[in-house]
C-alpha cells in the first residue's frame, strides 16, 4: 500500500502562500491547507506548532524577497527608505500576508535581515547606541503599520471599491456646513484614503526619518 506523500516545508509554505492570495487569516486553516495538499493536519504540525507559526514563515517569505539582491547604498537615510520601498512592493505583491505580517510579526532569517539593515543604517546616522533600539521600534512600527494599511485597501474589490467612493462623496460632499464646517470647506480638497498613497507613504517615512535627524543634531 502506498503511502501519503512526504511535503517539503518549501513545498507547504508555497501552498499556503498561494492559498492567502485570495483568503485572509482568519478563513485560512491548517485543515484547509492540508486539504489542498491531500493529507492531514498533523503531518503539517510536525513542520510548523501550529497556524500562527505557519503564517509567521509565510510571511518571511516575503521578507526574504524584498531583501533579495539587496545593496546598501546613499547615506542612512536614502538606505531606510529603499529598504522601505522595497518592504511595500514586496507585499504589495502578495497584499493579504501584509496584515499577517503586521499582526504575527516574523523570526525567520528575512526578519532577521530587515532588523539588520535598519539597526546598521540608524548607527550609520549618528545616533548614540543607546537610543537606536527605541528609534528602530518606532521605525518598525510605521512601516508595519502604513504597509498593512495600504494592503487592506488593496484587497477590496473594484465593486467595493466604488461603493466606498461613494459612501466618501456623500459623507464629505454632503456634510452640513452648520454642523461640520472645516469638513465643509474643505470637502472638495479632501482626497480618499487610497489616493496616492505612495507619495503619502514616502511623506511619512521622511517625516520621521527628520525627527530622527534632528535629534541627531
Amino acid at each position: 500500500m502506498t503511502g501519503r506523500r512526504r511535503w517539503s516545508t518549501e513545498e507547504i509554505l508555497d501552498t499556503a502562500a498561494e492559498m492567502l492570495r485570495t483568503s485572509d487569516a482568519e478563513s485560512f486553516s491548517v485543515r484547509k491547507l492540508a486539504a489542498a495538499l491531500g493529507t492531514d493536519s498533523s503531518s503539517l504540525y510536525r513542520h510548523f506548532r501550529n497556524k500562527t507559526e505557519l503564517l509567521r514563515a509565510v510571511a518571511d517569505r516575503i521578507l526574504l524577497a524584498a531583501m533579495d539582491d539587496y545593496r546598501p547604498e546613499g547615506d542612512w537615510k536614502q538606505r531606510i527608505t529603499t529598504l522601505a520601498l522595497r518592504l511595500r512592493d514586496a507585499f504589495g505583491e502578495q497584499p493579504q500576508l501584509a496584515a499577517i505580517w503586521g499582526r504575527y510579526a516574523s523570526s525567520g532569517t528575512g526578519s532577521r535581515l530587515v532588523m539588520e539593515e535598519l539597526l546598521q543604517a540608524l548607527r550609520a546616522s549618528g545616533l548614540p547606541d543607546e537610543e537606536i533600539p527605541a528609534r528602530y521600534h518606532r521605525v518598525a512600527i510605521l512601516l508595519a503599520a502604513l504597509i498593512a494599511s495600504e494592503a487592506g485597501i488593496s484587497t477590496i474589490t473594484p465593486a467595493e471599491y466604488e461603493q466606498g467612493m461613494e459612501l466618501f462623496r456623500v459623507a464629505v460632499l454632503g456634510a452640513a456646513p452648520e454642523r461640520f464646517p472645516a469638513l465643509a470647506h474643505f470637502a472638495r480638497d479632501v482626497r480618499p484614503l487610497g489616493v496616492d498613497r505612495r507619495a503619502a507613504f514616502e511623506e511619512i517615512l521622511a517625516a520621521q526619518l527628520a525627527h530622527i535627524e534632528a535629534r541627531i543634531s
